[in-house]
């Protein structure tokens, strides 16, 4: 039963690795571990600033404190030249007490301004490395993308592309469909041809029939216009007996008029033939 259950842990394991890296995108990746980097220096430059803030505190206290000192010594020095050295000395005690706090203090001052100094380096390394991330990110991304499309443009040439693919099976299908309907009317046409199918329509005619309603086309068209000359001629000859003069039967006839008549006309340039 274990061997069964961690037979289903690894084949789960495997599956689930596999499904994550097809979903991966190592682009989104890089921005995110950038993103991440860039809240850590920022959160060191906060750090820098917190330790500043809290060592020029320490700066203000440890003054007012030398400033305190200094008036008790003033106080001190006045009062003995006021013959009060009880109250000399009470000054003096003050400004010992002041001067073991002034002392606490530049010990946190020197370990605040130690640690301000190391937060200072530390940001300016990170600085330094996420400056060359950025820079190694987006090399690494142009890379991937111009690999990326690339890799579409080979599987398009190719027609291993999902969407390429698509598009292949449709003109596979419609040459495939177009292929079939030619096919199909070739077969009707030889077989109208052929008599073996009759057309109810009366409108399907093979070749020989069409080769004959042209040739027959022609002819009628030669025979109209074989009769529209015909018919011109007979028209020209009764034209021209009309316009010869006939003469009365008995009159006399003009001898010149009968020559000029009778002398053919020269015939005009252009007119001959």
């Amino acid at each position: 039963m274990a061997g069964l259950f961690e037979r289903l842990k690894l084949i789960f394991n495997a599956k689930a690795d596999k499904a994550l890296d097809k979903l991966e995108d190592p682009r989104e990746t890089l921005d995110y571990s950038y993103q991440r980097q860039l809240e850590l220096l920022q959160k060191v430059r906060r750090g820098v600033a917190d330790v500043a803030t809290s060592r020029k505190r320490v700066e203000l206290q440890a003054n007012q404190l030398d400033a305190e000192m200094k008036k008790l010594s003033l106080s001190a020095q006045r009062a003995l030249e006021s013959n009060r050295e009880d109250l000399a000395r009470e000054a003096l005690t003050r400004k010992s007490g002041l001067q073991g706090q002034l002392d606490d203090l530049m010990t946190q001052h020197a370990q605040l301004q130690g640690e301000e100094e190391k937060l200072v380096r530390a940001s300016t390394r990170l600085q330094a490395k996420v400056d060359a991330f950025r820079t190694r990110k987006e090399t690494i991304k142009a890379t991937y993308s111009a690999a990326e499309a690339q890799t579409r443009i080979n599987e398009a040439f190719t027609g291993i592309s999902e969407e390429m693919g698509d598009v292949g099976l449709a003109i596979q299908r419609a040459e495939d469909k177009t292929a079939q309907m030619q096919a199909r009317a070739g077969a009707i046409d030889e077989l109208l041809a052929s008599g073996a199918l009759d057309d109810p329509t009366n409108t399907y005619k093979d070749d020989i029939t069409r080769e004959l309603d042209a040739l027959a086309s022609d002819s009628a068209v030669e025979n109209e216009l074989a009769a529209m000359k015909a018919a011109m001629g007979a028209i020209t000859t009764g034209g021209a007996a009309a316009a010869t003069p006939q003469l009365p039967a008995g009159a006399p006839v003009d001898a010149e008029a009968t020559e000029v008549a009778e002398t053919p006309k020269a015939a005009e340039p252009g007119t001959q033939g």
